[in-house]
């Protein structure tokens, strides 16, 4: 399979914690890592970012019958989905369909062992 990082690029973005109660998992990364809530924050979603710089941790509602703490997605912020998704099919990688949230788009697909794995333009800016 072709390597279609090299043209893109993308870098890790944060990675997305399933969790059944936000405020108490939130607490812990605040209080033992100094993280701090980013804006956009809701009931079913809150991102921290550490003051440093780096990956971001997004803590998700679980939905009733998910394991909480057994399951997390790495996300890959890319600017355009539509075309980062269209490169990987011609390179031989396959992604769902293109979802369109609240100013952004994901897909999302599974590594060869079966990991979650998105593309997101959540949090990305296009450039000029």
């Amino acid at each position: 399979m072709a390597n279609i990082s090299a043209a893109s690029s993308p870098q890790v973005a944060r990675v997305i914690l399933f969790v059944k109660q936000i405020e108490k998992v939130a607490a812990f990364y605040q209080g033992c890592f100094g993280m701090l809530p980013r804006p956009g924050g809701t009931d079913k979603w809150l991102e921290l970012a550490c003051p440093a710089g780096g990956c971001a941790v997004a803590l998700h509602r679980a939905s009733v019958g998910q394991k909480s703490g057994a399951a997390m997605k790495l996300v890959f912020g890319v600017e355009d989905v539509r075309a980062f998704v269209s490169a990987a099919k011609v390179a031989g990688f396959e992604f769902g369909v293109i979802h369109e949230a609240e100013g952004f788009e994901f897909s999302n697909a599974k590594d060869p062992a079966g990991n979650s794995v998105q593309v997101s333009s959540r949090g990305m800016r296009r450039r000029a």
